[in-house]
């Protein structure tokens, strides 16, 4: 499902026009985003957590050019989702 689609789903079940759906879905992801960059974790009852794993400093190859290079520890979004997310 694209973000189109989910804005005309939105739209539909809402009775509001394609243009406000798309702003609160693109206003919900910019929140989560801002919220991810902060360093807070994002918790949606029922649904799932957006939530932010380390990883830490590394040593990778380079097979084409036959190097080693340091990765950098760092930051990545994770989503989890809840108990009650089923796919049935």
């Amino acid at each position: 499902m694209t973000k189109a689609e989910i804005v005309n789903e939105i739209s539909l079940k809402t009775g509001t026009d394609r243009k406000e759906a798309l702003q609160i879905v693109e206003g919900f992801m910019e929140s989560v985003k801002k919220a991810l960059t902060d360093g807070e974790n994002v918790y949606l009852r029922g649904f799932g957590s957006f939530i932010l794993k380390h990883r830490a400093e590394k040593v990778a190859r380079n097979i084409i050019n036959n190097t080693t290079m340091i990765v950098p520890a760092h930051d990545i979004p994770h989503f989890k989702p809840s108990r009650d997310f089923t796919l049935d």
